[in-house]
């Protein structure tokens, strides 16, 4: 069969880490989830690791992976955030690589993709080269070989970029056809054009470089990856298989290979169950033999290119006009707001190659009293970003360093590396693509520019902010309240602007909460308490102490001492200073003690100014992490004493609200409020706690008799979370037959509530204890173990109510 079909995800997000905590903090708008990355996983990247394959009746008859049927790109930031945040769709994305390699011929279906989205063609040779060379070297570190393919942002592509490309051997790329310029034989004199997307895309071409280097091209069917994007192909499984399998033409007498290439988010996060359409065609067209699946690197091996192509320079997927839209206004939006422009582009991308120009004259000259090259060492400085370990610098600056650098030269070195990796991050491709200066990807890529500023300031001694701020005033807003570039800077990136001290407050302001062990990480910073004394009168508490705080990326310590005093509720005044001494410190932390034993609270504020200065810290100074996680705690109390005025206004009225709804008068909106307001806290009290099948269906009564709205989101969270916990139990101690039992008791009590609860994990988790577990104690069931016929029987009953075709799934061979 010389017909060949192979399906490529880009999986991306945008960079959402505070650029100072390496760490995306909380994100409300992705609730029930902590951040957008951790939800999108959830409705993609994890669904993609483990899709089902269902019957005509709607019931599980497989679990399969994805990632081991197509051919994909993660992005390498992405996947560093996958690696500490996902784990396990981590792990099974690599795995999925693996096995890969055993399906197609020793090549696998992962590629690689340029570091951190920016678009290549805009970027100078440095750079460009920088982003291939992280992006390689990311691959492997991660998938444990060198990666065939490289995929490039937004398709954007110049001929340099191929250049250093097919330099660091990188075999192939994608392409949109529209990319493709003119084809010819190999051999052939005559060229033909094909502009206009006219290129055949079922074959791969030979791009020959100026250099005599050569990269393969393949260029993606257009049509069928608009449908399958925007169209809605991916409402059936056999619908996208059927136009997939259209894309063939007899006329073709060569191998054909059939291609498509779009964000791999939309196989479940653009589209709800776009995992499962695609899980479906993969296997519907192996299985009837219709085509063959493949991955590039399997199918040039097999069939290698016969014609060579030549490409339109600085051209893109996303852009009409090439790659004006990450440069200028050029027309491509979202048309959602009439009479915006995006004008704003090019002063924010001037404002930027100056800051980076500026970056580079200084850096070359301070980083030439560390670094033996200081571009290779940018170049090779991905190695520390994989793994920052002590021993990981140590080996890299043996290698790159002009001497052996003192602990002070260390700390300086590295900080100008990460003045160039801020000023490779504040490139990434999201910051131009919307239509909105104030966008949260723009003041992202802003923020990447005012890390990498202080951080020049800091080593350099002279600031570039003021002078940056100039031309990025030039960037004006459609909005008219956020004015322009610098009023956004000041307004969103400035405040969010961190230093060591502000580590040190978000420490002595929530310890008066945590329990904090004497070394803590507070995300890239490691805590040291050196010294710490605390005290407490009613509900007013003081904290005293002197810690040490280390930057786990730049490797600085400092040294703060610091006091706070907590008068209840969310009343804190904080102060944290440079530590100056042994002497100073015991002498401010006895008197400040001493004033607080004798209840002299005013004194204390008092005291704290003399010693700390004006600057008051609070709890509004926390990172948002912590700073949601005590005001929760602050304000239970308050809640409780609601919660009891509620439940006491609902139960003394009952058979109030009972009379106005038999009489057709309105329930007062005071009894409707409260009446919901206990119905869901007592449906969840009665979902964490209770076995009781009866006391949650005369709850779930009650909330169908007066119409009451159910809090499903949480709701579904938590029970969701709950059964999970109890299948992963099991799947640890399967004999556990009681564990057993529960979790059919849960289901029985799940399916009665008025909401759909995803049980993706546990259905998992069912399937993997079907293919090895359910087998060994039906064995046992078989030779008459009465203990194994009913956990056989029990295991059954799960399965059904999890809605696995059990005749296939459990099927004994």
């Amino acid at each position: 069969m010389d017909r060949y079909i192979c399906i490529h995800g880009h999986f991306y997000q945008p960079p959402r880490e505070n650029p100072w905590l390496e760490a995306i903090e909380l994100q409300d708008s992705a609730s029930p989830y902590h951040d957008w990355n951790e939800r999108i996983t959830a409705e993609c990247y994890s669904c993609n690791s483990a899709s089902r394959i269902l019957d005509t009746e709607g019931r599980i008859m497989d679990i399969v992976s994805n990632y081991a049927g197509m051919s994909f790109n993660f992005g390498p930031t992405l996947l560093s955030w996958m690696e500490k945040y996902a784990p396990d769709a981590y792990r099974a994305i690599l795995d999925a690589d693996k096995k890969s390699m055993e399906w197609r011929s020793g090549h696998g279906n992962a590629i690689a993709q340029v570091y951190n989205h920016m678009i290549m063609p805009l970027a100078n040779t440095r750079d460009k080269r920088t982003q291939i060379v992280w992006g390689i070297k990311d691959f492997e570190y991660r998938f444990q070989r060198f990666p065939e393919g490289m995929w490039l942002s937004e398709t954007a592509v110049d001929r340099e970029t191929l250049e250093i490309m097919a330099a660091h051997g990188i075999q192939f790329t994608l392409l949109s056809p529209h990319q493709a310029f003119r084809v010819r034989k190999i051999g052939a004199e005559k060229w033909k054009d094909v502009s206009g997307g006219r290129i055949d895309p079922t074959r791969g071409y030979v791009y020959k470089l100026p250099s005599g280097r050569i990269i393969n091209i393949f260029f993606y069917d257009g049509p069928i990856s608009r449908a399958v994007a925007f169209e809605k192909l991916l409402n059936r499984g056999e619908d996208f298989a059927n136009r997939l399998l259209s894309g063939f033409s007899d006329a073709r007498k060569q191998p054909q290979i059939l291609h498509i290439a779009t964000d791999g988010e939309s196989y479940g996060h653009h589209h709800r169950h776009g995992d499962m359409s695609l899980a479906f065609a993969l296997n519907y067209i192996e299985s009837h033999r219709l085509a063959q699946l493949t991955n590039y690197g399997e199918y040039l091996e097999k069939h290698p290119p016969t014609h060579e192509v030549e490409i339109f320079d600085n051209t893109s997927w996303s852009c009409m006009h090439g790659i004006e839209r990450w440069k200028s206004n050029c027309g491509c939006n979202f048309n959602v707001h009439p009479g915006w422009n995006q004008e704003w582009r090019t002063p924010l991308r001037n404002a930027f190659d100056w800051l980076r120009d500026q970056i580079v004259i200084k850096y070359e000259r301070k980083a030439k009293e560390y670094l033996k090259d200081p571009w290779e060492a940018r170049d090779e400085y991905i190695t520390l970003l994989l793994k920052r370990s002590e021993e990981n610098i140590n080996n890299f600056f043996e290698k790159y360093a002009i001497k052996t650098l003192s602990t002070d030269e260390v700390v300086s070195a590295l900080t100008l590396l990460e003045i160039q990796r801020n000023a490779l991050l504040m490139y990434t491709s999201c910051g131009w693509f919307f239509d909105e200066l104030s966008g949260i990807e723009t003041i992202q890529i802003i923020q990447y520019a005012g890390r990498a500023i202080q951080l020049s300031k800091k080593i350099f001694g002279d600031s570039l902010e003021n002078a940056f701020l100039d031309k990025l005033s030039q960037a004006k807003s459609n909005i008219p309240e956020h004015k322009d570039g610098a009023h956004l800077y000041m307004k969103f990136v400035k405040p969010a602007i961190i230093n060591t001290k502000k580590v040190g407050v978000h420490y002595a302001v929530s310890s008066i909460f945590e329990d904090y062990p004497e070394s803590t990480g507070i995300y890239s910073y490691t805590v040291t308490r050196e010294d710490c004394h605390q005290a407490e009168t009613g509900k007013v508490k003081i904290s005293v102490g002197r810690i040490s705080i280390r930057s786990e990326i730049i490797k600085e310590t400092e040294r703060l001492s610091f006091c706070v005093l907590y008068l209840g509720n969310h009343d804190f005044n904080g102060g944290v200073r440079t530590f100056f001494g042994n002497d100073e410190y015991e002498s401010m932390k006895d008197e400040i003690l001493t004033t607080f034993e004798k209840g002299a609270f005013s004194d204390i504020v008092r005291l704290m100014e003399k010693h700390f200065g004006m600057h008051n810290y609070s709890l509004k100074h926390l990172f948002k992490d912590e700073q949601r996680k005590i005001v929760n705690q602050v304000i239970n109390a308050t809640i409780e004493e609601f919660e009891e005025t509620c439940n006491g206004l609902y139960e003394n009225n009952r058979s109030l609200m009972a009379f106005l709804q038999q009489t057709g008068m309105s329930i007062p909106r005071t009894l409707y409020t409260a009446a919901e307001f206990t119905l869901n806290r007592n449906l969840k009290k009665a979902l964490e706690k209770d076995k009781n099948i009866g006391r949650i269906q005369n709850i779930l009564y009650d909330v169908k008799k007066w119409n009451i709205s159910v809090d499903t989101m949480d709701l579904e969270f938590l029970v969701r979370r709950k059964i999970e916990k109890a299948i992963n139990e099991l799947h640890k101690n399967p004999s556990d037959f009681n564990m057993l039992q529960t979790i059919e008791k849960d289901l029985n009590i799940f399916l009665l509530l008025p909401f759909k609860i995803n049980l993706w994990q546990v259905q998992n988790v069912y399937y993997d204890m079907a293919k090895i577990i359910y087998k060994e104690f039906l064995l046992k069931a078989k030779s008459g173990n009465t203990d194994a016929i009913r956990w056989v029987e029990m295991f059954r009953q799960i399965g059904h109510k999890l809605s696995f075709n059990l005749t296939i799934v459990l099927s004994e061979t």
